[in-house]
């Protein structure tokens, strides 16, 4: 009975309104018509209202209601709504807590456990690019620059090492498209194997390829020296909980290999597969094959072997259907630096500039002089991990500026704004880039005063998000958050969320924020949620997932899931919403994908039926703000609200859990 929830119209087929009347009007005896059949809407396990309750869309309500019924439908609020969802089959032995604020009204609508914590999962990125936002500017850019450090001969050979710094660009990738903008798939391309993913269309080494072009405009068509990548910004070291890519300033292709694969035309034949890019240091051993034409693609490694070169050999195993269908699996890279290195040399190679080894056997001139031996330079020369020496340094990369005479410097690459990053890890929840941005923000804000903040990249990023949201009036200390991405340890209340939504619509970087956000059955973790309810397109929310295997239970353990954002709501209001969901034993990741929905249609019961304007008399004043908004970010301090009240279908192969956590999940 969703349609009696969301208030849709139902009409028989065929029906004819018009001629009906022309027959109830007429003095003659009028045949006996057999009435239409009329489907029943899909049931909801939840209690539902009256088949007649009004709609809020214009529509007409599929049977006229008496004056008593719309007098109790009336009776029924948007928090009572809500509370039968909660008390549903589905949801009824979770933990969960709702709040909806209409800022229109400046009125708390619904507040269900408002003050609890629960575990955020993704929804943790709202908090992260909303300081990324105020702490380095809707307009920051990144440059990744490329120097010489050796002099060029008259037939134009480099005699000494190519070194590109990485400046912790997100997006040295085909994700670059023309007019400052950054593409993106729904279903990105880091969660590929399992669960469906799809590449770009770009090429993964364009950026590399025009700094490459760059060198050769530079009329350098050879190198005789090493190709190296300075990731001194901070240490690449850590990875990402989620999906275990590693976290670095060198960021190609986020960190991943694509593996391609196709099937065979009929059941058994061999399948194809590719890499994307191709680089020396990964090799892939083939053991997936074509199943029936109703398969299920499902890709996944099998073993990942260090060889004594550092190369890896995998296995990748799984099964596509037949009919020459495609599938990719995301291989995450374990040296990002050296993987850096490879795809620039790659890159080289393409524009044409032949790169040889040095004349004579010498150290790289960029190491720094506090490199403890030979091993850390020859793993330089190769881009691999260095030592934390060199590779570790609380200096953003312009540092290298100072250090050494601009006459080296060749060519250099400028990102699109950080409001296209924002806007692309918001929509499609990537994982590395959120998990990232703490140690951005701590190593460009926090550079002035790293010795004072103290800490790693990482935690000086936290801190200053700390102060930052301290400034606003938060109150940061009652809420919890670990990393960048919403992994184990990250908890927010609802009413936290929503006054730190509604403090973020009121900052000069709002729109951008707003704007990144997944729209409900329109586009990215949202685009195939309630896509046909009438709430579609107008609902802004970032989805949030963690969930984990339940090795007892034999299915999966949903440890929350969350949705926040804006509802442009069916009365002209603007609303500010979150809602949690903990602790839910479930059977599969197809049931998660179901509470995923469900979170949606609460989104949906507020757009319908929020209440309208009340004449009688102003509505209390439940969020303010106290202070005017500044340019940069901090500003309005917001009085705590007081309440009123008490206190996506997931992919078939994904229901294998496995013994790890479920972390990948798109949200």
């Amino acid at each position: 009975m969703l349609a009696a929830l969301l208030g849709t119209a139902f009409s028989a087929t065929g029906f004819n309104s018009t001629a009906f009347a022309a027959v109830a009007t007429t003095q003659q005896k009028a045949p006996r018509v057999k009435a239409p059949r009329v489907k029943a809407p899909r049931p909801l396990p939840v209690p539902v209202l009256p088949p007649d309750a009004e709609p809020s869309d214009g529509q007409s309500a599929r049977h006229p209601a008496s004056t008593a019924t719309v007098k109790a439908e009336k009776q029924i609020t948007l928090e009572q709504r809500i509370r039968q969802v909660l008390e549903g089959s589905l949801l009824r032995n979770a933990n969960s807590g709702v709040m909806v604020y209409d800022q229109t009204e400046q009125k708390t609508l619904v507040a269900i456990h408002e003050e609890q914590l629960f575990t955020s999962g993704s929804t943790t990125k709202l908090v992260t690019l909303g300081a990324a936002l105020a702490l380095l500017g809707e307009d920051y850019r990144f440059h990744t620059k490329v120097f010489r450090n050796g002099p060029v001969t008259e037939d134009g050979t480099l005699e000494g090492d190519l070194v590109l710094v990485a400046s912790g660009d997100l997006n040295l990738s085909g994700r670059v498209l023309t007019g400052d903008r950054l593409d993106w798939e729904a279903r990105d391309h880091a969660y590929a194997g399992s669960l469906p993913g799809k590449s770009v269309a770009g090429d993964p080494l364009r950026v590399m390829k025009l700094l490459a072009a760059g060198v050769l405009m530079k009329g350098i068509w050879r190198v005789r020296g090493h190709i190296l990548v300075d990731a001194s910004l901070f240490p690449s070291t850590q990875t990402e909980p989620a999906t275990h890519t590693t976290i670095s300033p060198a960021v190609l292709n986020d960190n991943v290999i694509d593996v391609i694969a196709t099937s065979a035309e009929k059941e058994g034949g061999a399948v194809k597969l590719e890499m994307s890019p191709e680089v020396p240091s990964l090799r892939v051993i083939n053991h997936v094959r074509t199943g029936k034409t109703d398969a299920t693609a499902d890709l996944h490694f099998d073993a990942d072997t260090v060889e004594a070169d550092g190369s890896h050999t995998v296995v990748l195993g799984g099964v596509l259907p037949a009919g020459r269908e495609r599938a990719q699996a995301a291989y995450k890279v374990k040296d990002p630096v050296r993987y850096a290195a490879e795809g620039f040399r790659e890159a080289l190679r393409w524009a044409g500039i032949v790169v040889e080894p040095p004349l004579e056997k010498s150290l790289p001139a960029w190491v720094p002089e506090d490199a403890p031996d030979a091993d850390a330079n020859n793993a330089a020369e190769n881009g691999a991990q260095d030592t934390e020496a060199h590779n570790g340094g609380p200096h953003p990369a312009p540092h290298h500026d100072e250090e050494f005479p601009q006459t080296s410097e060749l060519v250099e690459h400028v990102s699109p704004p950080l409001a296209e990053e924002v806007r692309l890890t918001l929509k499609v929840s990537q994982n590395l880039h959120a998990a990232t941005m703490p140690y951005l923000i701590g190593c460009i804000a926090g550079h002035p005063a790293a010795g004072s903040l103290g800490g790693d990249a990482a935690q000086r990023g936290l801190l200053l998000a700390r102060r930052w949201l301290q400034k606003a009036g938060l109150e940061p200390e009652k809420v919890s958050q670990l990393d960048g991405e919403g992994g184990v340890g990250s908890a927010f209340s609802p009413k936290f969320m929503v006054r730190y939504l509604d403090f973020m619509s009121h900052q000069p970087y709002g729109k951008t924020f707003a704007a990144a956000l997944p729209v409900l059955g329109r586009d990215g973790t949202l685009a195939e949620v309630l896509s046909d309810s009438a709430a579609a397109g107008h609902v802004r929310a970032k989805t949030g997932s963690y969930v984990v295997a339940n090795n007892l239970g034999g299915g999966v353990m949903l440890l929350g899931k969350g949705l926040a954002g804006y509802i442009d709501a069916a009365n002209g209001h603007r609303l500010v919403f979150a809602v949690f969901v903990n602790n839910l034993a479930l059977r599969d990741m197809q049931e998660v994908g179901k509470v995923g929905e469900t979170l949606a249609e609460i989104s949906a019961l507020a757009w319908q039926y929020a209440p309208p304007v009340a004449a009688a008399k102003p509505a209390p004043v439940a969020l303010k703000a106290t202070a005017k908004p500044t340019a940069k970010g901090s500003a309005a301090t917001h009085a705590p609200a007081k309440s009123s009240a008490k206190k996506s279908t997931a992919h078939p192969a994904a229901k294998k859990a496995g013994h790890k956590a479920l972390a990948a999940t798109p949200d």
